[in-house]
């Protein structure tokens, strides 16, 4: 997530692990730039150049070339006459910035100290620069931190306080306290190898937190030595957290630097690179510290802030979808309950970015999923489409009552509270009904209660807080269109996106095992259901006739379905059994109710009235092309209804006759088209 345009992008699982009080950042000397003190490259020239000596000689310029320049600074204190005190006493010349200090140079400072303290206030900072910028904002803030200094404890769970790893510059440095900086190769020596308490506290601060690095570059000693002695852990097997470091990239090398902080086993959180000190890095420090120090209020000044904000205008350079979604994400719900509530209400527009698939595997313990140690790179979830953690997963088992969907969390129900206050958009229905249409039990009271209240508020003639409502969600009040539509995915009337493809294969082969039986008579009547899909509609052109409310039709396409898909060609396997045709007069009153129940369904949805039938445009299916074309058509019933009547009439003329009355008294049109079929069978009685 970025907190500044053109900021670093920071993993979600890094913002967590903070708020958890899982992360140690380990500061280096980019974050004292601002203050105008160099980094250790910059430290090794200036020292050259303040003890005159004109050139290093081929040794130290090989050791320079090679970055490595805790073996420079050994080499020079090795070459000049009292070359360990003075070399020491010019370190702490040039890391004594000008006086006064401005608060800005020491701002990432403080932003440090502020982001170094958990929740319980426990402060967990590591530094190994020698400079007193730390000592300078905790005099200023008169903050209460404990500092220590080499050599240091080992880091257990309840440490609290700035740990300076290489030691610290006091403001008039006795020779012993320069003596005791971790500055050259063979003082490195010292505290990761021969005596290696630098190398425990390492491995123990590794062992046990997620360490983020700032201020360091890819080839730093301090990284190299830190990354020895994290080496020989993991040749113990140890594992430990995810570790990151924050770093400006070189255009077209990105993937390089990448592969060698990934060789580290550290993860790499690029900036872009500018001539201001890494102003981008600083920048975001600050801004996710106010935001820390703000609490679940600083996430609800990022919702303040976008939740008007057209999602589309989100950029790579300025992604501020993420930002709102890492403050909705927040566990307490109350980011999320103010992005529901705010007025005017978010746009819809708000679904799309909500419901990618913008977290993986990484991301599980974030929403309080634990997951198992083996990464699951085909993992993909979204904000409002996630794993569930423990206290509100199902369990699992051999057979329930069918009530074993998830329960929701805070976040989840507020969304789905902003989400009523679009009512009237039938682009939230048709989202729905694409991702399945088979609402959670939640969702469902939620709608039907607000439904309740809207036709409440409408009953007792309370135009003054409808017209409340409409000023600050003008989509939220559904006309009379959408809420037929909304009955009819309320009620389970819409066709599921996730359809029984092999319902009926499987109800065919029970059927020639066991014949017609009560139960799959019942069955069969489910799977032939009418249902309704929704589509998007056609974009046609307004017209100045066009005037009034808008239909049904103005709203979504929407044709009639079966609850089973492929009827049509399934039927064909049945065609020459003779238990089906022998079962066919029984199923003659099954297929006539469908039959009313799909043009009851047409005439709420405006399509047949009392006049008029404009079903006359499905004629049954009498061709194989077009049983073919019609895979998910309601017009599958009107053949079955054919065969059944055909095989009832042709048992005896009484029942012909039973027949023909029984099609004749239907107040549809449909019903009397059929005697076209009629008219092939001679001793069929003709209905007209």
């Amino acid at each position: 997530m970025q907190f500044v345009k053109n900021g670093p992008d920071i993993p979600e699982r890094l913002l967590q692990a903070h708020e958890d009080g899982q992360v140690v950042f380990f500061c280096g000397a980019g974050i004292s730039y601002p203050a105008g003190l160099p980094g250790f490259d910059g430290l090794v020239d200036q020292v050259y150049d303040n003890l005159a000596v004109l050139q290093p000689d081929p040794i130290q310029q090989a050791a320079i070339n090679a970055r490595q320049f805790d073996t420079a600074i050994g080499l020079l204190e090795e070459k000049i006459v009292g070359g360990r005190k003075r070399v020491r006493k010019e370190l702490a010349k040039i890391l004594t910035p000008a006086t006064p200090i401005a608060s800005a140079a020491t701002a990432t400072h403080e932003a440090l100290l502020t982001l170094g303290k958990n929740r319980e206030g426990r402060t967990r900072l590591v530094t190994t620069n020698f400079d007193r910028l730390f000592e300078e904002v905790i005099a200023s803030r008169a903050l209460n931190i404990a500092r220590f200094q080499p050599p240091l404890p080992i880091p257990k769970r309840r440490w609290d306080g700035l740990m300076y790893l290489h030691g610290l510059l006091s403001a008039e440095p006795s020779e012993s306290e320069l003596d005791r900086l971790v500055v050259s190769s063979g003082d490195f020596g010292l505290a990761y190898l021969t005596e290696g308490w630098a190398a425990r506290f390492v491995s123990e601060l590794f062992r046990g937190y997620s360490v983020c690095f700032v201020g360091y570059s890819l080839n730093d000693p301090v990284l190299r030595y830190m990354m020895d002695a994290l080496a020989a852990d993991r040749l113990l097997g140890e594992s430990p957290p995810e570790m990151f470091a924050f770093d400006s990239f070189s255009e077209g090398r990105e993937e390089t630097c990448e592969n060698k902080w990934r060789a580290r086993n550290v993860t790499p959180i690029y900036y872009e690179p500018e001539p201001h000190c890494h102003a981008y890095l600083h920048r975001t420090l600050r801004a996710w510290a106010e935001i820390y120090c703000e609490g679940v209020r600083g996430k609800e000044l990022i919702v303040d802030e976008y939740a008007a904000v057209d999602p589309s205008d989100s950029t790579p350079q300025n992604n501020f979808v993420d930002r709102l979604r890492w403050a909705l994400s927040d566990p307490s719900g109350l980011p999320a309950k103010r992005f529901a509530e705010l007025d005017p209400v978010p746009s819809l527009d708000w679904l799309k970015p909500l419901s990618e698939e913008a977290y993986g595997h990484a991301d599980l313990a974030r929403f309080g999923v634990p997951h198992e140690a083996a990464v699951d790179n085909e993992l993909a979830f979204s904000l409002i489409n996630r794993p569930s953690p423990y206290p509100l997963a199902p369990w699992m088992c051999l057979v329930d009552n069918g009530a074993r969907g998830s329960r929701w969390d805070t976040v989840m129900r507020h969304l789905a509270h902003w989400l009523t206050r679009h009512l009237d958009d039938p682009a939230l229905l048709l989202w729905l009904a694409e991702r399945g249409g088979q609402l959670h039990e939640d969702m469902v009271e939620k709608i039907e209660r607000r439904l309740n209240e809207l036709y409440e508020l409408e009953r007792d003639g309370n135009k003054a807080e409808l017209a409340r409502i409409r000023e600050n969600a003008p989509k939220a009040i559904p006309g009379a269109p959408m809420r037929t539509l909304w009955r009819f995915m309320l009620t389970g009337q819409v066709k599921s996106t996730i359809g029984d493809h092999f319902g009926f294969t499987r109800w065919r082969k029970h059927f020639r095992r066991d014949g017609l039986t009560p139960s799959l008579r019942l069955e069969l009547r489910k799977m032939l259901t009418p249902r309704i899909a929704l589509s998007k509609p056609l974009p046609w052109p307004a017209t100045e006739e066009e005037t009034g409310d808008p239909d049904i039709e103005d709203l979504v396409d929407w044709k009639i379905v079966l609850s089973t898909d492929y009827v049509h060609s399934s039927l064909r396997h049945l065609s020459n059994n003779e238990r089906w045709t022998a079962a066919l007069p029984e199923l003659l009153s099954d297929f006539g109710a469908l039959l009313r129940d799909a043009l009851d369904l047409r005439r709420e949805l405006g399509d047949v009235d009392g006049r008029s039938d404009r079903s006359c445009i499905q004629q049954p299916s009498i061709s194989e092309h077009e049983q073919n074309n019609k895979f998910h058509d309601w017009t599958a019933l009107i053949d079955l209804s054919r065969d059944a009547w055909l095989a009832t009439a042709a048992q005896s003329p009484a029942q012909a006759t039973l027949v023909a009355e029984f099609w004749s008294n239907t107040p549809y049109p449909l019903f009397k088209r059929l005697t076209f079929f009629a008219a092939a069978q001679d001793d069929v009685i003709p209905l007209r």
